[in-house]
């Protein structure tokens, strides 16, 4: 099912629910929050294994996809995005779901364990610091307006994915990014930029999988540690890549290790 919500603040928000276990079963429910320049289909790979259990909602973060863009006079923060996946989460009667967040996603993730831990029953967190705010992702911005968002992912694709990558996914994959439109993009980047919520992090009570690039650059890969050491019941997991997006380059992987921890959770139906 594909469908729509009215944010808080007057913004329509898309999402997508699919649900293909057996009719007579009621199903958790699992999250998913795409990463920065991406969308709801960015889970395509994902979605054969989740389905085989799970009742799996994905939501277009507002600026992304089927969701409106703020208008520049419009206000736009890490909060507001918050606010809409807590919108969705009720939407969707479930009272609490799983909730996965990958890369920018991850930071509203964590934020919506932090701010709303009643609506978060386990927290999955793939290549997502607390913030970008100590990244080299302000650089981005001025190449991006020099030479355009397509060639910057095309010159910079060796952050994002190694040389396992199937190259067919990589020209999908910049294909799809790069449509996104760059001015919202950079308001997007910079906002994350100014972000860094480390000390927070133990606040998030529930059991917490984090899943990592052991080699990248862009997230800052020894920041997982001192996530782990701060989020009170987490586990940690690498994956032996210096490319920062797993989700994508290694999806089954990166599900499998979901599927694993989602079902060694006292009382989850699965």
């Amino acid at each position: 099912m594909h469908s729509t919500f009215t944010s808080d603040d007057g913004l329509e928000i898309a999402y997508h629910i699919d649900n293909f276990t057996p009719p007579w079963t009621k199903p958790e429910t699992v999250l998913l929050l795409h990463p920065a320049m991406g969308n709801s289909t960015r889970w395509f790979s994902w979605m054969p294994t989740l389905l085989q259990k799970y009742r799996v909602i994905r939501m277009d973060l507002r600026g992304h996809g089927d969701s409106a863009i703020p208008a520049e006079s419009d206000p736009f923060s890490l909060d507001l995005l918050v606010s809409d996946a807590a919108q969705l989460i009720n939407l969707a009667g479930e009272g609490s779901v799983h909730v996965v967040g990958n890369s920018a996603g991850g930071y509203v993730a964590q934020q919506l364990a932090i701010q709303h831990p009643d609506k978060v029953k386990t927290l999955a967190s793939y290549a997502a610091t607390p913030g970008l705010k100590n990244s080299h992702a302000p650089t981005w911005i001025p190449k991006i307006k020099e030479i355009g968002l397509k060639p910057f992912l095309a010159q910079t694709i060796h952050e994002r994915f190694d040389k396992t990558a199937d190259p067919e996914l990589v020209e999908w994959f910049i294909d799809q990014t790069g449509s996104n439109d760059p001015t919202f993009i950079a308001r997007f980047v910079l906002h994350m930029c100014t972000h860094d919520f480390m000390e927070e992090l133990t606040k998030i009570q529930c059991p917490t999988l984090i899943v990592a690039a052991g080699k990248e650059s862009i997230g800052h890969a020894n920041a997982y540690v001192e996530m782990q050491a701060r989020i009170p019941n987490s586990q940690l997991v690498y994956i032996d890549t210096a490319a920062h997006n797993i989700c994508d380059g290694y999806p089954r992987e990166c599900s499998q290790y979901l599927m694993e921890f989602l079902a060694s959770q006292p009382g989850t139906r699965a």
